[in-house]
């Protein structure tokens, strides 16, 4: 069973509310509690997070910053948690003026999630 960590700063031009919106958007089963200035979310259930790539349509470039991430048994990314607080996904590479969400997504068959949530596509089907 994966075992998923979100960290988010929240900045005080930031309404708190809106920042845990954001996360449980993306991932709604996550438990948060608040930390240093932010918000850490734990869960399991990559499900949503897997929905809404499929309904975007952004499976490969998900595929591809997942692999980009890997190390060992983990993979980490950022999403930005303006995008998230209206239930889509952006990663993002440089960081964002408010600060992104932090993802860490740990499993011991760590190729066979990521193949799970972002299947290998050819001409928009999976392959």
């Amino acid at each position: 069973m994966p075992s998923i960590t979100l960290r988010v700063k929240c900045y005080p031009t930031e309404d708190p509310k809106k920042v845990q919106e954001a996360l449980l958007n993306v991932f709604p089963e996550c438990s948060l509690d608040e930390y240093e200035g932010g918000y850490i979310g734990r869960c399991s259930s990559p499900d949503r997070f897997k929905e809404i790539i499929r309904n975007l349509r952004i499976r490969d470039t998900a595929r591809g910053v997942m692999l980009r991430g890997k190390r060992g048994n983990r993979t980490s990314f950022t999403i930005n948690k303006q995008v998230a607080f209206v239930g889509k996904i952006s990663f993002v590479e440089d960081a964002p003026p408010l600060g992104g969400i932090e993802v860490v997504i740990e499993d011991e068959n760590l190729e066979r999630l990521i193949d799970n949530i972002a299947p290998s596509t050819v001409g928009g089907e999976e392959i």
